[in-house]
Parts: structure tokens; C-alpha cells; sequence
């Protein structure tokens, strides 16, 4: 909390301030009102009454004033602490591996970004708010009506303990049910989540009513959470009152009897029953910032989780700079990159990976070297490790064992920014964002030309759909490109990595949604767009690969053979095997 409120301690110590004057005045507002009853009313002096009526205007509108300063300058505090917390639980994420963000989960880390610092927030308000009126008016009120008459006191001793016993239990039952409400909270997005992306399958394979089910469940364990917790506050507040009230009748059955036998003035009655509600009010105020605080501190927990991981995969603390490259200016990342002109041999020595706790490795004695203009396939059976070994590239993951150097540099030692950006990426799945066809593209290039973006589509070969589009590059594109085919936004994402001009090119299984006509074509114009630069795919096509200079065949996370199209048809039985499945029917082979 002191990193989200740094340069807020003025304020804060201002709104300190104001409450405390906010507490004073109300604390003032029944003795002077005794004053005005004992000293004006009963001894019938009505300039007494005059002055002390406007000390009491007066008190009333310092109160108002401080209240009202008092409250807007925590409502500041309070939302620059939650924009705070957004911005650096965004920031932890955006750091944070694919591995980091399995073991949270998509769907927690969405509700702590948004729900859990919401709760917060809302918490910082009223903390700000009646935080440090509410005991300042407490403690003055059992002070004052203490002065006010000693013997009749002995209720407000009897009462102030009894409160504070019940909102201790209260609150005490609250944190963990609060806890679990997140968790709950947690699952059930999860679940709708799954649902909403999933519901073609859900009902492709009629299972409506299993999901309705399964959400039911959570559903219902979250709504019993929630009224389990509601009960406990909804109850809270009718305690409170029943045992105020009580106290209350108390003081005017005992201060009745004390004014007449004499050893009381009304005056002083009046005042200690002020008190009274004095001390009811921060005791309310002061059970409504309890009320949240179980909440907020369960929220704080989960929040404080994300911001203390150390993302698993990070810039090295005294980072290499990738050769001695030229300078390159990126609207939105300011490093140098390699000049694709320039050789960039990537080489692979040795490497294995294997994920925490896992039996046996994904990836183990992986050696290789992928040139500067040649192109290095990798082909394998499903679940043979093609993928991983592609997102060590970019350290997505890193590897456990052995190293990969880039340029003659283990990539361990680059600055994390660089090295991803010495390299373009089209990923397994083909994800495109919010916004137009121009605005996806130019997420490798912001300050790409129209013609330049035309240039790179016609590459590749989305002309055919492009042309069809009456508003072209402005062409408005649905979350995650659910208006577009597979096969159109696999092409999207590979005119976008295009446009990076990187020296290093990762295409993850590109081309799986493409007819046999488009792969050869698009293979054609990549063949002449990337002549320079090193290019390393994923692909299930022996068609796509056959004209590769180096090809890699995975089988259980080994390397069990490399070599050109043509020396692995003679030398590699998986190789054989996978080619023949695919290409004995057309007589290719």
C-alpha cells in the first residue's frame, strides 16, 4: 500500500486532519446545546440563547465543510490507489510466462485485475471517509459523557464493550466466508468463460444441460456464500441498535430520576443522550469499514499473490546488447534490433525442458542450428514437443537444460524486449484483437503505410477475401477475429508478422487452415519475402516442408533426425512413416 500511495501523503495527512475537525465539531455541538438549555432556556436569559445559537451555526458549518473536504479528497486518494493497483497488477501480467499465468489461471487473474481491486477501492473510500472520524468521535463521546455526569456513565462502560464484542464476532466470521467468496467467484467466471467460448462444441455434442448443471452447482454454493455473509452484515446493524436502544432508555429511566432528586441538570441529559448517539454513530462508522475490511484484506491477499511472483522467465540483470547492431526507433518499445540484413544463426545446444513436477521432460538433447537464409521445419506426431521447442525461442518458457544462442549470444543474456523483437511470430492460434483490419496489422509496425499494408496482404495471398470488404484496411475486426474464417485470419496473422521485417521468422503450424492451392502459393511469396532472414516452422504438411534446407523430426521430445526432405525419406522411419500417411495417395512419394 505505501508504493500506491506514494506522493498521497499530503492529502492523506489533510483528510487526517479534516475528520479530526469534523470529530471536534460534532463533539462540541452537545455541550454548547446543554449550554443553551440550563444557562438560556431554564434561567430565561435569551441573549445567551442568541450567542450560543450562532457558535452552534458556526460549529455546524465547520463540520459540513470539513465533512465534505474530508470525503472528496479520500475519494481522490482512494481511486488513484485503485488506478494504481490496476496499472501495476496489469504490468505483473503482462511480465508474467505462460507457465506463470496457468498456474493462476486466465479467469483469477481477470478477477483480481478488476473485481478484487474494485473491493479495494471501495474499501480506500471509506477508509478515507470515517476511518479516523469515527474513533475520534468514539472516544471524545465516552469522554464527554463521562464529564457530563460520572454515575451515569456506568451504561455507556457496560455498552462500548458489549458493541465492540459483537462486531469482533461478526467480522471474525466474515474473513473466511469472504475467501471463499473470491475462490467461488473465481470458478464460476471460469466456468462461463469455458461455456461462452465453448458453446458450439457444448452444443455440437448436446450438453446443454450438463453445463447448465455444472454451472448451477457453483452458482449456488456462490449465492449461499454470499447470503451466509449478508445475513452476518444485515444482522450486524439491528444488534447494534437493539442493545443503543437499550442503553438508551436505560439513560432516560436513570437520568430522570437523577434531575429529580437534583443531581442533575436537563441540560446535561440532553447532552449525555448525544453522546450516546455520538458514540452509535462511530460505532457504525467504524462497523461499515470493518464490514469491508474481511473482503478488501482477502482481495489485497490475491492481488499482493500476482504483484509478489517473480515472472519465471525475465531479462538477465545485466543484459548483453544484441551486437553491435544499428539503432531502430519503435513508437512503442525503445531498443535496438537486429537489422534483417545482418546474419542471425539461431543455435539449439543441448536443450531439454521439463515443467515443474513433471515424471519425464518435454523436450530433452535438442542440437541444432537454423542459418540466416534457409528455413528449419519441424515436423512430429501430436504431443511430440513442437510447440515448446518453438516458444523457447521467444522465452516464453526457458529451457532447464542446455542453452540457445541467437547471433552468437545465449538468449538468456538479452534484454527480453530485444530479443522478441529481433524476431516475428505467428502463433498456433490465430488470435487477432479488437479494433481494424489496419490496426491488427500494424501491431508490428505502427508506422506502416497503407501501401505497405496492401503490399504484405497481397504476399500473403489475402487479396482473393480483401477485395470483398467494402471498407477495406478499416474493415472492423470482432474479438479474436470471430467474424473471419480460420484460413482468413491465419493469413492476417502471417501479412502481420510480415510487415516486422525481423531477421527471425517463428510460424507455429501457420498454414493448417489453408487449402493445398493457398499453401503453395503463400509458401512461394514467403520464399521471396524472407530470402534473408532465418525461418524456423511448425507444420503437419509434408507439403509445407519438403523444400525446407533443414527439417527437424520430434518423436517424444527427442530429436530423432535431421536433414533435407529428400535424405530422411531414406534415412528416418518416423519421417517414412509420416510422409507416406500423407502423400503415398497423390503417387508423390
Amino acid at each position: 500500500m505505501k508504493r500506491q500511495l506514494a506522493g498521497q501523503y499530503g492529502r492523506v495527512g489533510a483528510i487526517v486532519f479534516l475528520q479530526l475537525v469534523q470529530a471536534a465539531a460534532n463533539l462540541l455541538l452537545p455541550t454548547v446545546n446543554a449550554a443553551i438549555i440550563d444557562d438560556g432556556i431554564v434561567a430565561g436569559r435569551p441573549e445567551v440563547i442568541s450567542r450560543l445559537g450562532v457558535l452552534m451555526a458556526v460549529i455546524a458549518v465547520v463540520q459540513a465543510v470539513s465533512a465534505i473536504a474530508a470525503g472528496y479528497l479520500g475519494a481522490v486518494v482512494a481511486m488513484r490507489i485503485g488506478h494504481r493497483l490496476r496499472a501495476e497488477v496489469f504490468s505483473r501480467i503482462q511480465s508474467l510466462s505462460s507457465q506463470d499465468v496457468a498456474l493462476f489461471g486466465t479467469q483469477s487473474l481477470t478477477t483480481r485485475a478488476t473485481n478484487d481491486v474494485q473491493q479495494v477501492q471501495a474499501f480506500a473510500v471509506l477508509v478515507f471517509t470515517m476511518l479516523f472520524a469515527g474513533p475520534a468521535m468514539g472516544i471524545g463521546g465516552i469522554v464527554l459523557a463521562v464529564q457530563q455526569d460520572v454515575a451515569l456513565s456506568v451504561v455507556v462502560i457496560v455498552i462500548v464493550p458489549l458493541l465492540l464484542l459483537i462486531m469482533y464476532l461478526i467480522v471474525r466470521r466474515l474473513i473466511p466466508l469472504y475467501r471463499e467468496g473470491q475462490d467461488l467467484l473465481d470458478r464460476s467466471g471460469g466456468i462461463l468463460r469455458e461455456q461462452i467460448i465453448g458453446a458450439d462444441v457444448i452444443r455440437a455434442f448436446v450438453r446443454q444441460g450438463h453445463e447448465v448443471r455444472r454451472f448451477a452447482a457453483t452458482n449456488a454454493g456462490l449465492t449461499a456464500n454470499n447470503l451466509q455473509s449478508a445475513l452476518l452484515v444485515a444482522g450486524m446493524l439491528p444488534m447494534i441498535m437493539l442493545v443503543v436502544n437499550i442503553s438508551s432508555v436505560a439513560v432516560v429511566w436513570f437520568g430522570g430520576h437523577r434531575i429529580q432528586a437534583g443531581l442533575m441538570n436537563l441540560g446535561a441529559l440532553t447532552a449525555f443522550i448525544a453522546y450516546i448517539m455520538q458514540i452509535l454513530l462511530a460505532i457504525m462508522m467504524s462497523m461499515y469499514v470493518l464490514m469491508t475490511a474481511p473482503r478488501a484484506a482477502v482481495c489485497a491477499e490475491r492481488i499482493q499473490a500476482v504483484l509478489d511472483t517473480e515472472p519465471s522467465v525475465s531479462s538477465s540483470a545485466q543484459p548483453h546488447a544484441l551486437l553491435d547492431q544499428p539503432r531502430f526507433h519503435h513508437p512503442r518499445l525503445d531498443h535496438t534490433r537486429l537489422d534483417p540484413s545482418r546474419p542471425a544463426p539461431l543455435t539449439f545446444q543441448d536443450v531439454g525442458f521439463s515443467y515443474p513436477g513433471a515424471e519425464a521432460p518435454v523436450l530433452a538433447g535438442i542440437s541444432f542450428t537454423a542459418a540466416p537464409g534457409t528455413t528449419t521445419a519441424i515436423v512430429g506426431s501430436t504431443g511430440s514437443g513442437k510447440t515448446t521447442l518453438l516458444n523457447l525461442v521467444p522465452r516464453f518458457l526457458d529451457p532447464t537444460e542446455g542453452r540457445i544462442t541467437l547471433a552468437g549470444q545465449d538468449i538468456r543474456n538479452l534484454p527480453l524486449d530485444q530479443l522478441r523483437a529481433a524476431m516475428a511470430i505467428v502463433p498456433q492460434h490465430s488470435h487477432l484483437f479488437t479494433g481494424t483490419i489496419a490496426d491488427n496489422l500494424r501491431m508490428g509496425a505502427p508506422d506502416a503505410t497503407d501501401e505497405e499494408l496492401w503490399a504484405t496482404l497481397e504476399a500473403a495471398q489475402t487479396m482473393r477475401f480483401m477485395r470483398d470488404l467494402p471498407l477495406g484496411l478499416a474493415t472492423p475486426v470482432g474479438q479474436g477475429g470471430a467474424s473471419l474464417s480460420g484460413g482468413q485470419r491465419q493469413r492476417l496473422c502471417i501479412a502481420r508478422a510480415l510487415l516486422r521485417k525481423a531477421p527471425l521468422y517463428l510460424f507455429d503450424d501457420s498454414f493448417s487452415a489453408l487449402d493445398y492451392d493457398t499453401d503453395t502459393r503463400l509458401r512461394q511469396a514467403l520464399d521471396e519475402q524472407l530470402a534473408a532472414a532465418t525461418t524456423i516452422l511448425v507444420a503437419e504438411r509434408i507439403s509445407a516442408v519438403e523444400d525446407a534446407e533443414l527439417i527437424l523430426v520430434l518423436d517424444d521430445g527427442g530429436l530423432v533426425a535431421q536433414g533435407t526432405h529428400q535424405e530422411l525419406l531414406e534415412t528416418s522411419a518416423t519421417y517414412r512413416e509420416i510422409a507416406e500417411s500423407q502423400l503415398a495417395l497423390d503417387g508423390t512419394l
